[in-house]
């Protein structure tokens, strides 16, 4: 690794204990050597709004957009609402997605999805792909990573304790990092 990685970690759920922001958090914990990992706060973004948008971007959304910025790759984990995206998390792709400055534009993403449910997760992993697509951004291409019965999966603080969503998701961080790595060396290179 020639230079250190910065990975951003979005989650789609903005409650408390959340299993999704717990999953980002052991994400961060299984990251290899050399990368790093800051999970940001979607929690003040408002609603998108081009009246707004037009009076000039809120403070929120120019610090989300530097956040962004400044990223190698991404990782979202999030829960499933209604089959497909929660708003929080589509709100902000869509604040991000404005403007001359496409800060998720040609950089690579993962995704995660922690439920309460035996079957959570797959559609909303099916639906953030087209968008993310639309988006520019490169998805890793592998199994989905899907924690079910979180509850059983997360101890009372939060700490993911299973091992088999822990391997799952050290292998989607390795794979992460590599696409990170393949693609700045391209870059470099000049194609």
């Amino acid at each position: 690794m020639t230079k250190a990685i910065k990975i951003i970690g979005i989650s789609g759920s903005l409650r408390n204990n959340s299993y999704n922001t717990a999953a980002l958090r052991a994400a961060a914990d299984l990251l290899p050597e050399g990368a790093s990992m800051e999970i940001v706060d979607l929690s003040s973004i408002p609603i998108f709004n081009e009246d707004v948008e037009a009076k000039g971007l809120p403070q929120a959304v120019i610090d989300l957009k530097e956040q962004l910025v400044k990223a190698d790759a991404f990782i979202i984990s999030t829960p499933e609402y209604n089959y497909s995206i929660p708003p929080v998390l589509k709100n902000a792709l869509d604040w991000a997605s404005r403007g001359s400055d496409l800060p998720l534009r040609g950089k690579p993403l993962a995704m995660i999805s922690a439920s309460l449910e035996v079957l959570g997760g797959g559609y909303v992993q099916h639906h953030l792909r087209r968008v993310c697509g639309k988006l520019g951004l490169q998805t890793i291409n592998s199994r989905k990573v899907l924690i079910t019965n979180a509850s059983k999966k997360f101890d009372q603080d939060g700490k993911l304790i299973d091992d088999i969503a822990r391997k799952s998701i050290s292998n989607l961080m390795r794979k992460l990092v590599a696409k990170t790595e393949e693609l700045s060396s391209c870059k470099a290179e000049g194609f």
